[in-house]
């Protein structure tokens, strides 16, 4: 019973610091929430708290704040996250809706994950080596000149145009594209984009002679897309909220945001994440791996293509943070964005 009384006062704690930037102390705890005991009592409850390294008092203050592992502790102990209301949820969906392309989605994503929390939000694009073909098409656009369109799962698009050495408008031409479009699927299609390549390697043998050539050069050049080495890329949106909140961190806002331009750290974090499915993650203050990291808290979950994790997305902000209405913006915003990929 003890126990869950002190549980108690801590969340309400955590509640009034992260409400008031201001410690908080005994006669405070009394007069906004119900706690149904003697001021003596929560004053020794707020004693074992400390003793426990839950609370420490800042300063000479008489009143006392949460400490990393006091976060960890209401974090751990929230028994669910409040849903987003059904106009928040009908919100966020329509505004992510209506974009346009991957870009567009990675975009409206990240600046409206800023917007809900007040937090720095970072989005991962959808990593290739998670990605599988989607759709192969061939466009002929005059001449011996073809465009050759590759989609992925995660609504990546790569174009490559190609000279095929024949005239693909006429009527052998298209003939040939109509049998080249349906073997390149039938071979693609499905697959992770290591195994598409193998697969597709072995396509012109199967063909008639005369139309060899052409899918070789194809082939060629949708190899170059599933092969080319690219740099995994990360977007952020709302770094003007850790100025705001400046007076959250122990030192200075600086070695916070020369973190956030690593862009190799944030895609280990986010990549971990989507690695370990879609749940919620919370890192708080010293559980950050990265010294820069240390004074704040990130939020963050995996996205994807339906049940396929391919990237991460989530906040980062102060330990003095909103941690239910956090964890809640970033796991309907994942969900949304899971949504349109899968469509």
């Amino acid at each position: 019973m003890s126990e869950d009384r002190r549980l108690r006062i801590l969340r309400a704690i955590v509640q009034d610091y992260v409400e008031t930037s201001e410690p908080v102390g005994s006669k405070a705890l009394l007069d906004r929430h119900q706690l149904g005991v003697s001021a003596a009592t929560v004053r020794n409850d707020m004693a074992v708290l400390e003793e426990e390294g839950l609370i420490v008092a800042p300063h000479t203050s008489a009143g006392r704040v949460p400490t990393d592992a006091g976060y960890r502790v209401f974090v751990d102990r929230l028994s669910q996250v409040k849903p987003m209301s059904v106009a928040e949820q009908r919100a966020i969906g329509q505004f992510l809706q209506d974009a346009v392309d991957l870009d567009d989605v990675v975009d409206r994503t990240v600046r409206l994950l800023a917007s809900l929390t007040r937090q720095v939000a970072v989005v991962q694009y959808p990593s290739l080596s998670r990605s599988s073909v989607r759709h192969v098409e061939l466009v002929p656009i005059g001449g011996p000149r073809l465009l050759v369109v590759l989609i992925t799962t995660t609504g990546r698009v790569e174009q490559r145009v190609v000279d095929v050495g024949a005239d693909l408008l006429t009527p052998d031409g298209e003939a040939t594209l109509a049998t080249l479009r349906s073997e390149l699927n039938a071979a693609a299609d499905g697959h992770t984009l290591a195994d598409a390549s193998a697969a597709l390697a072995a396509v012109p043998d199967r063909l008639e002679p005369g139309q060899r050539d052409v899918a070789r050069a194809i082939v060629a050049a949708i190899d170059d897309s599933l092969v080319e080495e690219r740099e995994e890329r990360v977007v952020l949106a709302g770094t003007a909220n850790l100025v705001k909140s400046g007076g959250d961190f122990t030192a200075t806002v600086g070695p916070v945001l020369e973190a956030l331009e690593e862009h190799v750290v944030l895609l280990k974090l986010l990549g971990t994440v989507a690695e370990q499915g879609g749940n919620i993650a919370v890192r708080i203050g010293s559980e950050n791996p990265y010294a820069g990291l240390q004074s704040t808290s990130m939020v963050t979950t995996g996205y994807g293509a339906g049940s396929e994790l391919v990237a991460g997305l989530g906040v980062v902000g102060p330990t003095r943070m909103d941690y239910p209405t956090t964890m809640a913006a970033v796991r309907a915003v994942a969900t949304y964005v899971s949504r349109i990929l899968a469509d």
